[in-house]
């Protein structure tokens, strides 16, 4: 008899994400701590780890995420946020654990269940930061534009997407390019982003659960950053997942096999396997 898929919907994503990032918590040698993913993640998280194809082993690329986005995060506030957007922020703990300044304004964005939820986990804990919860649905552009006014106010505004555009359709993603950089008047974009290559990638080994759990992934441009270009965003900066893995050493199984038949692709390929997966950091134009 089939295990029913323990992801119901986009949401349930963050849960097993939390999950990721407690995992690399509880390691010794961990490259960032987040006391609070566990609890956050909870019994649902776990068992998303448990069933996807390999779940436990490929942490690394979320773990890998989560480190470069705090680097990068934290880069951006000494040069100057003010105000940080964080949409659909899901179970993202960072207002709590980061060494964040206490006048930064922190947006924490996403649906009502999931700000109830995290709200309710965390209620007892108390934020480095200005931290405001928004609950709204980005869909719907008149909310969605509400929000981008109220971070406006006080800028210059850093906009955190992780984990969310590779589940949105290219229009989307278009939409809500154009409405940052009008609306919100974001300086700095941060975002993890995929490829074609990756989504091909990941077609058999967790497409199919995540279609059944009403998550399918769905943005990997092939023009890369090249995309946020005609909507008034260029590339300031892009972290191959693949490089910081390997500075990082949280690297996915197997590596040396596949570090060999990089080896043996010709350049362009190379370059294209590099930027498979990454974060990048986006600055207005």
């Amino acid at each position: 008899m089939a295990t029913a898929n323990p992801i119901r919907n986009v949401s349930d994503t963050a849960l097993w994400v939390a999950i990721y990032r407690a995992m690399e918590s509880e390691r010794p040698d961990a490259i960032f701590r987040d006391p609070y993913a566990r609890r956050l993640g909870g019994e649902r998280g776990q068992a998303i780890v448990d069933a996807m194809p390999q779940g436990a082993s490929m942490s690394w690329p979320m773990v890998v995420r989560t480190a470069v986005m705090d680097e990068i995060l934290l880069r951006c506030v000494q040069q100057g946020a003010t105000t940080v957007l964080n949409l659909a922020a899901g179970l993202d703990a960072r207002p709590y654990r980061l060494d964040l300044p206490p006048a930064l304004r922190w947006l924490h964005v996403d649906l009502p269940d999931m700000v109830d939820y995290f709200r309710s986990h965390m209620a007892t804990e108390v934020p480095r930061c200005q931290l405001e919860f928004i609950a709204a649905d980005l869909r719907e552009a008149d909310a969605r534009r509400d929000v981008f006014t109220r971070a406006a106010g006080q800028g210059p505004v850093l906009v955190i997407t992780e984990g969310l555009l590779v589940y949105l359709e290219p229009d989307n993603v278009a939409e809500l390019a154009r409405d940052l950089h009008d609306t919100a008047k974001a300086r700095w974009w941060l975002s993890d982003l995929a490829s074609p290559m990756l989504l091909k990638f990941l077609e058999k080994k967790w497409s199919p659960k995540l279609r059944d759990g009403n998550a399918p992934f769905r943005f990997g441009p092939a023009d890369g950053t090249g995309f946020f270009a005609p909507h008034g965003w260029r590339e300031v900066e892009f972290r191959s997942s693949w490089d910081e893995s390997l500075r990082l050493k949280r690297t996915m199984p197997h590596v040396w096999l596949w570090n060999l038949l990089r080896r043996l692709q010709p350049r362009g390929r190379q370059e294209e396997m590099r930027r498979m997966s990454g974060i990048m950091l986006l600055e207005s134009t």
